[in-house]
C-alpha cells in the first residue's frame, strides 16, 4: 500500500511513502539525458529528459518506483491490486511495459497535457521485467505545477481521470475514492457548530472536535480521506527547509507502523521510505523507517548529459544526536 501526494506552496512539491512488507534495498537513481534506456518493444531516442527517483536498478535498467524529470513533471506507481488489467501486445501499436512506464512518460514529457496526449497512443502491455520480477498491479498519479492526472488501467481499459486533489493511494478505483468524500463533507478545521439539536446545549470541550469521524484506519480509502483533509488544510511557512518539513508531515499522517497491518506470511506492512521532491529545483528528499533524518540528492549536481546512472543507495539507519556534553565535556 502506498500514499502519494503533490503539493503546490510556492515552489511544487510531489512525493509519497512506499509501504510494504520488506525493502528491495531501494536507491535514489539519477538517469542522465544520454542514458541508453532501451524498451522492450518501444523505439528509444538518443538524448532524453534527465530523471531523478527512487528504485532498483537490475541489469543496469532503472526500475522507477517514482521519478521527477528535469522539466518538473512527476509520477508514481502505487499498489493496485486485484484491479490492474494490463493489455496483450499489439501489432502496429506502441507497446509498453508498466516497469517501463514512468520513464516513458517522464523521458519525453514537459507536462501533465503531454503526458496525456503521449499515453493515449500508448498500449500498457502486460509484459514482465523478468520471470523473478512479474507484473506489479500498479495504477499511477502523474503531476506538474499545474494539474495532475491518474491513469489506471483496469478491464475498461486505460482510463485517464483528471485528479483536483493532487493525492492518490490504492483501491478502490480512483472515482470510487473521490465519491467516498461526500461521506466526509462536513469535516472541518474550525470549531464545530451545533447542528445536532437546537435545543441542546451541546459545547466544544477540546480542539480538532470539527474533524471529528476523520477515519484513523490504514485502510487506503481511509488514508486517501485523511491525506487529502490534512493537505488541503495545510499551513506552511515560506521557506524551502520547512515546506519540505511540511510535506513530510502529511505524509507522515498516514504512515505505516511496523506491527499494524500484518500480511501473509506473518510478514508486517511498514513504510519503507518516504519522499519529497522540489521538481522546480531537482532535489529529492527521502527518509527511511529507521531513520528520520532527512537526506537531499541534487539531480543538478551530477553530470545530466552523461550516459551513466548515479545511483544512491538510501541510508537506512538513523543516528542520534545528543544535546547534553559528558563528563569530561565530550559529546556523547
Amino acid at each position: 500500500m502506498c500514499t502519494a501526494i503533490s503539493y503546490k506552496v510556492r515552489n511544487h512539491y510531489f512525493g509519497r511513502n512506499l509501504d510494504m512488507e520488506c525493502s528491495f534495498n531501494e536507491s535514489v537513481i539519477v538517469m542522465p539525458r544520454k542514458f541508453p534506456f532501451t524498451f522492450r518493444y518501444a523505439q528509444s531516442e538518443k538524448e532524453n529528459f534527465a530523471i531523478i527517483g527512487a528504485g532498483i536498478v537490475r541489469d543496469d535498467v532503472p526500475l522507477f518506483y517514482d521519478g521527477t524529470n528535469e522539466k518538473g513533471l512527476s509520477m508514481a506507481g502505487l499498489s493496485f491490486v486485484g484491479n490492474a488489467r494490463y493489455g496483450e501486445i499489439k501489432e502496429g501499436a506502441v507497446n509498453i511495459a508498466p516497469f517501463e512506464l514512468i520513464p516513458w512518460v517522464l523521458m519525453q514529457c514537459e507536462s501533465v497535457k503531454q503526458a496525456k496526449a503521449l499515453l493515449e497512443k500508448t498500449n500498457v502491455a502486460h509484459i514482465d521485467f523478468s520471470s523473478a520480477l512479474p507484473c506489479a498491479e500498479l495504477h499511477w498519479l502523474i503531476s506538474d505545477d499545474r494539474e495532475n492526472l491518474v491513469l489506471e488501467c483496469t478491464e475498461e481499459g486505460m482510463m485517464l481521470y483528471d485528479n483536483p486533489l493532487g493525492v492518490l493511494t490504492n483501491n478502490p478505483p480512483f472515482p470510487l475514492q473521490m465519491f467516498s468524500l461526500n461521506n466526509y463533507m462536513r469535516l472541518t478545521n474550525q470549531p464545530p457548530v451545533n447542528t445536532f439539536c437546537k435545543s441542546l446545549s451541546l459545547q466544544e470541550y477540546s480542539r480538532g472536535m470539527g474533524a471529528i469521524g476523520l477515519p484513523g484506519d490504514l485502510s487506503s480509502t481511509s488514508r486517501f480521506v485523511r491525506v487529502a483533509f490534512n493537505k488541503l488544510n495545510s499551513v506552511c511557512p515560506n521557506s524551502e527547509s520547512k515546506r519540505v518539513s511540511q510535506f513530510f508531515h502529511l505524509l507522515y499522517s498516514v504512515y505505516q507502523t511496523r506491527g499494524a497491518v500484518q500480511v501473509k506470511g506473518g510478514k508486517y506492512e511498514y513504510t519503507v521510505y518516504s519522499a519529497c521532491c522540489n521538481t522546480k529545483k531537482g532535489i529529492y528528499y527521502y527518509t527511511a523507517y529507521d531513520n528520520y533524518t532527512i537526506t537531499a540528492i541534487d539531480m543538478k549536481k551530477e553530470n545530466m548529459d552523461g550516459e551513466k546512472l548515479a545511483v544512491y543507495p538510501m541510508k537506512r539507519e538513523g543516528e542520534f544526536f545528543y544535546g547534553n556534553k559528558a563528563a569530561d565535556g565530550e559529546a556523547l
